[in-house]
Parts: C-alpha cells; sequence; structure tokens
C-alpha cells in the first residue's frame, strides 16, 4: 500500500473490512491458491522445490486456520490478504510470489464461484432428500381422501398422496434451477486479473480442471465483473423457499385443532411458556417466515449489481453476505422439512369426514348435465342454483327432492343422486395428472424415476 501515506480512518476501515463475512471463502481460496501455484510452477514462476514449499506452508496455513480459539489480525482486510500474511509467517518472502498473475478481482470471482458450485449441488441433495419424504409419504396415503382448497375453502376432494406429490414437483423444478446455478458458476473468473487479464500465460484451462470449473471465461472483463452465478443460486433458493413457506403454511393450518387433519412429531414442534397444553408447529411456521429473508438476499445482490459500471467496484463486496445467508438459510430449511416429514401422522377420519361434504361434488353434477347435452356455463347456473336451493333450505344436495330438481333442469334425473355418492368423486378424474387412482399410480412412478435422475446427478458431480 506504498501509493498511501496516511492509514485508513477507522470508520472507513470498519465499513471496508471484510473479513468478518468473507472468511467464509478460507477453505476455497486455500484450494484456489493451490492450484494458482500449479499453474505458476507450470510456466516457471515457481520452481519445484518452491512449488512443494509453497503448498505445504498453504497446508500449515489451513490447519492454524482450523484451530480452536485461532484469531485474524485487526490489520487483514479480508481473507486474501489474511492467508497471504500466514503465508509469510510460514514460508518468508516466497509468500509474495503466489499473488503474480491474479488480482484480488478475479480472486475472489473464483472464490465465490466454487461456493456457488458446492452449495447448489448441497442443495440438490437436501432437495432430493425432502422429495424422498414427500414420495414415501405419497405412496402411503394414495387413497386417503381430503378435501383440496382454493381460496382456502373446500373445494374438490383429491387424495392425500396427490395433494402431497405437488410439492415433490415443486421441488423437482428447484433441483433443475439449482443445477443451473450450478452449471453457470462452473466457468472459471480466473485468469481475468483485474479486468484485462494478466501478463503471465499460465494454462487456465488445466486450473480450471484442477479446480473442478467445466470452462473458463471468455471475456477478462466479463470474468472479473460477472456475478450473475450468484444470482442464478440466490433465485433458485429464493423460489425453493417460497415453495417450503406454501408447505409449512399447509402444515401449519393441517395441525390446527380446527382442521386436526395432522400432527407434528415432538421434536419439530414446541410447547408455550404459559399454556402447558400447546403443541405449536414452531418448525412449519419458521418455512413461512425464512422465505422472505432469502427472498431479500437475492433483491440485495440484485440492487448492488444494478447499474453498476464495468469492472469492479467495492459494492460487489456486498455480493457475500447475502449469499451466505441464503445458504445458511435454506440449507437448513430444506434439511427441517425433510425431518418434519419423516415424523408427520395424518388423520384419516378427519380429513374425509372433511372431503365428504356433497358440496365439493357440485362440479361433478354440472359435468353430468355437459354429457346431457348442457353447454357448461348454463350447467354452472342450473347447479349454483341447486346449492343456493339447498342452503336456503338447510338440505344437503342429496336431500333435495325429484321435484326440486326438475325446477332447475329436466335434464336432472335419478343419476344426480347417483353422482353425489362419494366414491365417484375422486376416481372420475382419470385424466393424466389428475387425483384418480390410475393416473396417481402413473405419477408415483414419473416421482420414483424423476427422484432417482436426482441421486443420480448428486453421485456424478460428487465424483
Amino acid at each position: 500500500m506504498s501509493r498511501f501515506r496516511k492509514e485508513p480512518d477507522p470508520r472507513f476501515w470498519r465499513l471496508n473490512r471484510s473479513l468478518e463475512f468473507d472468511k467464509w471463502l478460507a477453505p476455497y481460496d486455500l484450494d484456489q491458491s493451490r492450484a494458482h501455484a500449479r499453474g505458476l510452477h507450470g510456466i516457471g514462476v515457481l520452481d519445484a522445490e518452491e512449488l512443494r514449499e509453497m503448498e505445504a506452508g498453504l497446508e500449515r496455513v489451513g490447519v492454524r486456520m482450523a484451530e480452536h480459539g485461532f484469531q485474524f489480525e485487526q490489520a487483514d482486510e479480508d481473507i486474501h490478504m489474511a492467508i497471504e500474511r500466514l503465508l509469510g509467517e510460514e514460508i518468508g518472502p516466497l509468500a509474495g510470489k503466489l499473488h503474480t498473475g491474479r488480482s484480488r478481482n478475479d480472486q475472489v470471482a473464483t472464490d465465490v464461484a466454487m461456493v456457488v458450485q458446492a452449495h447448489s449441488l448441497r442443495a440438490v441433495e437436501l432437495c432430493g432428500a425432502a422429495m424422498e419424504r414427500l414420495l414415501a409419504l405419497a405412496e402411503a396415503h394414495g387413497d386417503w381422501a381430503m378435501p383440496g382448497y382454493t381460496h382456502l375453502q373446500r373445494a374438490q376432494p383429491v387424495y392425500l398422496g396427490h395433494h402431497l406429490l405437488a410439492y415433490f414437483w415443486m421441488l423437482a423444478r428447484d433441483v433443475l434451477r439449482f443445477q443451473f446455478a450450478l452449471d453457470s458458476a462452473s466457468v472459471m473468473p480466473l485468469g481475468s486479473g483485474a479486468l484485462a487479464g494478466v501478463n503471465w500465460e499460465i494454462d487456465r484451462e488445466g486450473v480450471a480442471a484442477d479446480l473442478g470449473f467445466d470452462h473458463i471465461t471468455h471475456n477478462s472483463i466479463d470474468g472479473a465483473s460477472n456475478r450473475d452465478f450468484v444470482l442464478d443460486y440466490l433465485a433458485a433458493a429464493s423460489t425453493c423457499a417460497m415453495h417450503l413457506s406454501r408447505l409449512g403454511s399447509e402444515i401449519v393450518i393441517w395441525s390446527s385443532s380446527e382442521f386436526g387433519f395432522c400432527e407434528l412429531d415432538e421434536s419439530f414442534s414446541s410447547g408455550s411458556s404459559i399454556m402447558p397444553q400447546k403443541k405449536n408447529p414452531d418448525s412449519a411456521e419458521l418455512l413461512r417466515a425464512k422465505s422472505p429473508r432469502v427472498g431479500a438476499s437475492y433483491a440485495t445482490l440484485l440492487g448492488v449489481m444494478h447499474a453498476l459500471p464495468l469492472t469492479y467496484g467495492k459494492d460487489m463486496q456486498e455480493d457475500k453476505e447475502p449469499l451466505f445467508d441464503a445458504i445458511d438459510t435454506i440449507e437448513a430449511c430444506l434439511d427441517a422439512t425433510a425431518g418434519m416429514l419423516d415424523g408427520i401422522a395424518f388423520d384419516r377420519e378427519r380429513m374425509e369426514a372433511a372431503s365428504g361434504d356433497e358440496m365439493l361434488a357440485a362440479t361433478e353434477v354440472a359435468d353430468l348435465l355437459v354429457r346431457r347435452g348442457m353447454p357448461f356455463r348454463e350447467a354452472h347456473g342450473v347447479v349454483g342454483g341447486l346449492v343456493r336451493d339447498a342452503v336456503e333450505h338447510g338440505k344437503t344436495l342429496s336431500e333435495l327432492t325429484p321435484v326440486e330438481l326438475k325446477q332447475r333442469s329436466e335434464l336432472l334425473d335419478e343419476s344426480y343422486y347417483e353422482v353425489l355418492q362419494r366414491a365417484s368423486w375422486l376416481e372420475s378424474k382419470r385424466i393424466a395428472g389428475g387425483t384418480g387412482s390410475a393416473p396417481l399410480a402413473a405419477q408415483i412412478e414419473s416421482a420414483r424415476v424423476t427422484l432417482a435422475a436426482v441421486r443420480e446427478r448428486v453421485e456424478e458431480e460428487r465424483v
């Protein structure tokens, strides 16, 4: 820092210093430094003995940093400078050669890309674990009837297995989003330098392969200034957190005394500090509350990058805290979701009783009229009138008399009462993707294939 005669003002140093959060990057920075050292050896900047000494020194730095009670120095601005200082303590002036052919700009971009790769894969793995629990529950509760809802009002009956698989497919799409983030981060920025590239013809392809990257950046300006891969991860995490919030919300509602459809295991519930009878679904409630936190991380970085001139601005230091917080949050939520679903118990009688409301068969009656030639919009109005008649006279739909039916339509006869038999409501949905037993069985088979593909993808990436 010979350009400056003054030490940083403490107020500026507090704002500028990033070590409190970017120390998270330490293992990635150490791995990158080892690969970079091997790249320097490849062009003769380091001889074989210097490389061995450099690699051994970096190993010792990693051990020191992992020791209980290790403390950075106040003068350490960021993790990169801290590691360089520590390496100097281990191997002396040779440490100064490590920064040959790289800038902190491409160094940090590479570290962050490595983080996104690792945690995108972890998110895929955790999504798979939650999907596995959802599939097992769907298989075990395939023929358990329950009401489906719109506007939180009873709408049409469905099977519980069908309802649970809706979340399976949400997570399956989340897997694709996290996979996209992983692929997006698999392009190595190292070699971009501060913005224009570097004067040393390091084998970038070799270093990229050493670090597990699939490609190298085509443009040094883009390489130093790109954080799209972080935004891709945060977008995937935000959508995934939103999906988990919907699941959490339904579990909160279903586990209430008013619904009584399910009960969480005690290990995922909490009591009350004053009311000894309470068993609260706190884990599910937290799934709801964590979602906007992850979404805010995405919005934060989008705001940081908005209209930022090329290439690097100190603004980009603000990419890390939202990323790290989102990683911790979404991974905790996914892990808790799998555990929560492991011990959940459903009440078949309560769900079946709620799904037996004849009003849920209104659409079935409308379809009966359509099959007899009435346009659906007209049939909708006829059945709406029947519902109004039943409500006004305090009757169920099946208690309406044949005379009352004929007053609404001459097409209504004894078949009307057959349609109101509960057994037909669910099994009439035979269309692919519907709740009937046959399409549900096909859906479960598709879910098994999808889950196997997720597991296989994780194993491939782990190799």
